[in-house]
């Protein structure tokens, strides 16, 4: 019997008069690749963000609990000291700040040597990308590594990533998956939301949400029946559209 290092209890959220999350219930393993998956609309970014504490989602009733406390009412930088990050599918763009003061940002170790081995982790090389601007001179792809790279540095104990796979090359998403074994070693909880099979692939253990709602959870290959099926058979009332985005 596995514990949980976090959980969500009875969670419902309203956006825009528009029931997002549905009384929803799960419990994330400590250590393990998690995934999140269904289809557009199903609620899995808004998950992610409420989770988060992001602004427009701390609003719900039910509980999230992490390690086995409550995050109800705490900001963001809150959540983020007790471990807790999110890696977006579209990375910001900071002008004017460095590659070096993005990735080092949020690691307790702010030395130059270890923003240095972050970068090189993910495959991007620091004596080119370190004193680069985060801007949009760098692809998609490009700041998706280097945000993964300032994930790594932070040492987070719990990283949730939206759509890792969107908007890049197949070399940027092989590094992607090396960061994310990487951190499952070091004993780090991994949740990717997602629409593909192929990221589906790297979990452990899956969830199925449908209209915010648990539709099915267990081994990747029970889920990923809904990927050859296009959806498990439910009483939801949803059309999955897997080539968009939540």
């Amino acid at each position: 019997m596995h514990s949980s290092i976090l959980e969500t209890k009875d969670l419902v959220l309203d956006l825009g008069g528009k029931r997002i999350l549905d009384h929803l219930s799960l419990q994330f393993w400590p250590g393990h690749v998690h995934a999140v998956v269904g289809p557009n609309g199903a609620g899995k970014s808004t998950l992610a963000d409420t989770i988060m504490g992001l602004s427009g989602y701390t609003v719900y009733t039910g509980d999230i609990l992490f390690e086995g406390a409550s995050l109800n009412g705490l900001s963001i930088d809150q959540r983020a000291q007790k471990g807790i990050t999110l890696a977006w599918q579209e990375p910001a763009r900071y002008e004017g700040l460095s590659v070096e003061r993005f990735v080092s940002a949020g690691a307790t170790d702010k030395s130059e040597q270890k923003t240095r081995w972050a970068l090189e982790r993910v495959g991007l090389d620091s004596g080119v990308y370190l004193q680069r601007a985060v801007d949009r001179t760098l692809s998609g792809g490009e700041r998706k590594r280097i945000e993964l790279a300032s994930i790594l540095a932070m040492e987070p104990r719990l990283v949730m990533m939206d759509e890792p796979d969107s908007g890049i090359d197949v070399d940027a998403l092989t590094k992607i998956f090396d960061a994310l074994q990487f951190l499952k070693k070091q004993g780090t909880t991994v949740i990717l939301i997602t629409h593909s099979a192929t990221v589906l692939e790297k979990a452990d253990h899956a969830f199925l949400i449908c209209c915010g709602q648990l539709v099915e959870k267990g081994p990747v290959d029970t889920i990923m029946t809904y990927f050859g099926e296009k959806c498990i058979p439910c009483d939801h009332k949803n059309e999955p559209d897997i080539g968009g985005s939540e």
